[in-house]
Order: C-alpha cells, then structure tokens, then sequence
C-alpha cells in the first residue's frame, strides 16, 4: 500500500480562522435597509431601494466580495502568504482589498485607467495596489500575468460570481428581498430590477425566483457600451462591445457568470439618462446613490409606467449599488459630463414630471 499525504496542519488552522474571520465580518454586518420610494399612493404602485451601500465597503460588492474569499478559501486557493489578484472596474476590487487586509494578504487590483480616482483611494487606503491598463479589454490578461508572476490567486469575479454564492437561500441578497417584503402591501414583487456586472447578482436572484416558486419577473438593466444586451437579444455569447462608462455594471465581452436564461426582461438605458435619474434619485429621497442606481432607477421609473398603463398594481425592488460619493469628480461633476458629450438636463426634466402625473 502506498499514499501522498499533503496535510498541513499549520495551513488548516490558518485556513480555519481566515473562515471565522470572514464569517465574523458578515454576522457584524448584519443585513442592509429597505427604503420606501416616495410614490403616489393612489397609483397602487410600490417602489422599494435595498440599500446595498451600507455594507462596512461602501456597496453591493461586499457581499460578492465576501463569497469569492470563502469560495477561494474552501477550495485551497487562498492560503496564508497568497496574494489576491482581481479583476475590475473599482468597487469589487475595494470590497477585496478590505477582506485581504482582513486575512494580512497583498492584493493588486487589475482596473481600467478610467476608474474614479475616489474608488483607486479606498483601494489604496484598505492597503491594495492599483495596476491601471489603458484598454479595459485587457484586465482580464494582465490579471493572470500578474498571478503567475506572483504565485498569486486571480479571484476572477467575471467567472465565479455565479457560483461562489449559494442561489438557494443562506441569507443572500434574494433571501433578504423576501424576507424584508414579507409586511408589505405587495410582499411578491411583481419585478425586481438589478444591472448586471459580472452577472452574479442577476444569476442569484434569478435562480432563486424560480428555486421558491415566485411569480416575480426579473430585469436586467444594460448601459451602453456595454455586451449584455446586444448577446440577450441575438443569442450570440460572442457579442463584444467597447465597454461602458457607468461604472460597476456593463463589460466589453458576455462574461461567464452571466446567465441569460433566468432573466425574464432586459432594458438598454442611455448613460444620459443613467446619471439624470442618479441625480433625481437623490433629489427625491435625500439618498447619495451612484451610476449604477442610477440605470436601475431609470428602468423602474418604465416599469411603473408600464404598471399603471396596465391597471396592474404591485411592488419593484431595486438596488442601491453604491454611494454617491465615488463619483464626485464624473458624473457629479458637469463639466465631466460636458465633455463626454452628456447633456443629462432633458431626462432630469421627464424625471421631474414623473411624479406629478395624475
């Protein structure tokens, strides 16, 4: 009889308090808030904001982030001197870099050179390094060179984000809408909106609909420049694009966690109107929200119109990805915009009006 034993025991003790630590980290967390949007209520229409910025990094990618660490770390990835590499467009990279100083690791994160420079300084401040690369197409490359050359670990959102989370409950994102809808006037949404990214977040509401029975359709929100929607409608994964300027949500390329078949609607949202309904959202609750919310809450402002036109009446649940604080020197500054060609003031003014319709 022969055998290979590769046990260590010092790397299994570290392997275990790196666990309790992350755990740790989500029981201090708790869960996030529900925000009631302020919309006539003789329109029967409800609109709810879970708000996602209040996680201990700033946005909805802590919960992503989080999962990617235990996923790595069950599955021997990730031990006590590896270094983390990801790939990513600013907020997954800083919700990483506050889990590896976490566990005491080096993290390099792979951006393209157009990322806020306010999400480059809270990857920095978690104790991260930032490699900027002028074509985003390349982050993905550049990654696993720089793994490779570091005898690191590529985390690899862009694949793993639909699998490192468990789509069935376990206090995810999904779990935590319905619970949160129980008391509400319309528990069941009759949609929920999400942008997809890595399309993590989309595969785990998705799937989790379908596992618990519920009537709830799906949208997908897609900016431009970006590959989602073009590939959803054609069927052809092999669709590229040039990227989108709202960051955190839309890529070049259908990436792999992204899956088409558990969404039941998929709206294309112009970046102008994007960052109106960025602006208006704040202007309406108070709440600073980002880009991203910005495209969700655009969609929602549709969908509602839809509802009513309908005689249908029911409850929206989106997300507030992110702060708006991340986005002080782009889209919260106008001559950024004017000099992107972003004239965002006609979709602020049908905005506006929205609420005032009878």
């Amino acid at each position: 009889m022969s055998f290979v034993d590769r046990h260590d025991l010092g790397t299994r003790r570290w392997l275990a308090e790196a666990i309790r630590k992350v755990e740790a980290d989500a029981n201090r967390s708790c869960d996030t808030h529900l925000h009631v949007f302020p919309l006539p209520s003789h329109w029967g229409v409800n609109l709810y904001l879970k708000d996602e910025s209040v996680h201990p990094t700033g946005s909805l990618k802590h919960r992503l982030a989080r999962s990617l660490f235990l996923y790595g770390l069950a599955n021997g990835w990730i031990g006590p001197t590896t270094t983390i590499v990801e790939a990513s467009s600013g907020s997954t990279a800083v919700s990483e870099a506050y889990f590896a100083r976490l566990l005491g690791l080096p993290f390099i994160a792979v951006m393209p050179a157009s990322t806020s420079p306010e999400k480059c300084h809270l990857i920095e401040f978690y104790g991260g390094k930032c490699h900027l690369v002028a074509d985003p197409r390349a982050i993905y490359d550049e990654s696993h060179r720089l793994a490779t050359e570091t005898g690191g670990h590529f985390m690899d959102q862009f694949t793993y984000a639909e699998r490192a989370t468990d789509w069935r409950g376990n206090n995810n994102i999904a779990e935590s809408i319905y619970s949160q809808m129980s008391m509400e006037p319309h528990p069941e949404p009759a949609w929920i909106v999400v942008g997809a990214g890595t399309g993590g977040t989309s595969s785990t509401i998705g799937r989790y609909i379908r596992y618990r029975r519920h009537p709830t359709r799906l949208a997908v929100v897609d900016p431009e420049g970006s590959a989602f929607y073009p590939s959803w409608v054609s069927g052809d994964t092999s669709v590229t694009a040039p990227g989108s300027r709202i960051e955190g949500i839309g890529r070049p390329r259908v990436e792999p966690s992204f899956q088409p078949s558990v969404i039941d609607r998929m709206i294309a949202v112009p970046d102008a109107r994007s960052i109106a309904a960025m602006h208006w959202t704040r202007e309406v609750t108070g709440l600073d929200v980002g880009g991203s919310t910005g495209t969700n809450m655009a969609a929602c402002v549709d969908l509602i119109d839809e509802m009513r036109a309908a005689g249908e009446q029911g409850s929206i649940v989106t997300l507030i990805c992110d702060s708006g604080d991340r986005y002080r020197g782009t889209y919260g500054n106008p001559q950024w915009l004017a000099d992107h060609g972003l004239d965002i003031d006609p979709h602020l003014a049908e905005l506006r009006a929205f609420l005032s319709a009878s």
